[in-house]
């Protein structure tokens, strides 16, 4: 029976790693292939200095994919894990912190597509399941019995 459990929880944390890795590759591709637009967004939340949104609007999308990259190869996982999450606390955050100033504005998530109506309860909904999924992956790691 333990042997089974063991089983189990791999395949759970391989099916963890590669969701969390594929997410982070999917929500780079389209802000790496137009900062411009993607600075825009990132303009828009209103929390960052100007001087800084050009910055934040190129490095971040390849920083996701470099993350989302090396946890699907289950590569440097503690270094991963830790980067995946502070992502996700970080852009969690801004949208709390946006619905909180009564801003209701398109996350750039997955896409710098601005044309339909913002859905920040959405982007609230999925991200918290993203989350989870960052905090379950980091327990397996950090726990000693994943990720070596």
């Amino acid at each position: 029976m333990e042997k089974s459990d063991s089983r189990v929880g791999r395949y759970i944390f391989l099916l963890t790693r590669l969701a969390l890795g594929g997410i982070f590759i999917a929500a780079s591709i389209d802000k790496i292939a137009h900062p411009a637009e993607f600075a825009k967004i990132v303009h828009n939340y209103l929390i960052l200095p100007d001087s800084a949104v050009n910055t934040v609007a190129m490095v971040l999308p390849w920083l996701e994919a470099v993350a989302g990259t090396l946890l699907i190869f289950g590569i440097w996982l503690p270094g991963a894990v830790l980067v995946a999450n502070a992502l996700l606390f970080t852009f969690f955050a801004a949208l709390m912190y946006n619905l909180a100033r009564g801003l209701n504005i398109h996350c750039g998530c997955f896409s710098t597509t601005t044309s339909a109506a913002p859905q920040t309860s959405w982007y609230i909904i999925r991200d918290s399941f993203f989350l989870i999924l960052g905090l379950a992956l980091a327990v397996q790691v950090f726990r000693g019995k994943q990720g070596r």
